[in-house]
């Protein structure tokens, strides 16, 4: 249907790409979620500001300057801390061995990769929308169950995972799977910061063929495509949770 002119093989490779920064931001989103949800909810004031703090400065500025702010601030961070750990090294041994030559314990350069800090930048940033979701569905459990799972004994780990955990994932679904479909979306920025994803790719391969409505189109279809499949999952598990509700 779409000649693609030879890229087939990598737009496939791209495509797989795109889907594994998706599926690992996901997770490290929802980690992220659950943390900040709870430390909202929780008595401590320390982790309710910081909580607070997160969700409201994330959910302020745009994805894209986060991704740039993220990936080259972050780079410019971790080699400045490269660098003063090996001065401070070389300053402690200089101190004990006077002729002591200058050695570099860390590199001297850092680069970070474009894979790592995709899926670490779209982990962070969703992270704070899932901490609202997860808040909110946390709120909808009833507390006369948890304070029957107490009664029964139950330490503070087995109330969550066996009373908390199952329910509120039920009423968590639905905004959980609108963050979802978001993010999958948002993969789309990485290719910025360098990564070969599908985007990348058709840039490259529309630039080089002065085809950019055909390899657009199929960037377009392929996300249509994975949001469908996720839609169809979505539908079931809110069914199959909430079959003991009915």
């Amino acid at each position: 249907m779409f000649d693609l002119y030879g890229y087939q093989d990598i737009f496939l490779k791209g495509a797989w790409l795109t889907l594994q920064v998706a599926l690992l931001s996901l997770i490290l989103a929802v980690a992220l979620g659950l943390l900040a949800a709870l430390a909202k909810l929780s008595h401590s004031k320390i982790l309710t500001s910081i909580a607070t703090i997160y969700t409201t400065v994330i959910r302020g500025i745009p994805d894209l300057i986060l991704m740039l702010i993220i990936f080259f601030g972050g780079q410019v961070l971790i080699n400045n801390m490269s660098y003063g750990f090996n001065e401070w090294i070389n300053e402690v041994l200089t101190g004990y061995y006077p002729n002591h030559e200058w050695t570099s314990y860390l590199p001297d350069y850092i680069d970070i990769s474009p894979y790592l800090a995709g899926i670490i930048t779209i982990g962070f940033i969703f992270g704070a929308y899932m901490a609202e979701t997860f808040r909110g569905a946390i709120l909808s459990v009833s507390k006369g169950q948890l304070e029957a799972a107490t009664a029964y004994g139950m330490n503070k780990y087995k109330r969550f995972f066996r009373i908390m955990f199952p329910q509120m994932m039920r009423h968590a679904l639905p905004g959980l799977g609108n963050n979802w479909l978001v993010l999958l979306k948002t993969t789309a920025l990485v290719s910025i910061i360098g990564l070969q994803d599908m985007v990348k790719i058709a840039g490259d391969a529309s630039g080089s063929t002065q085809k950019p409505f055909t390899f657009y189109l199929v960037v377009a279809l392929v996300f249509l495509f994975y949001t469908s499949v996720s839609t169809a999952f979505l539908k079931w598990a809110e069914h199959k949770y909430s079959i003991r509700t009915r």
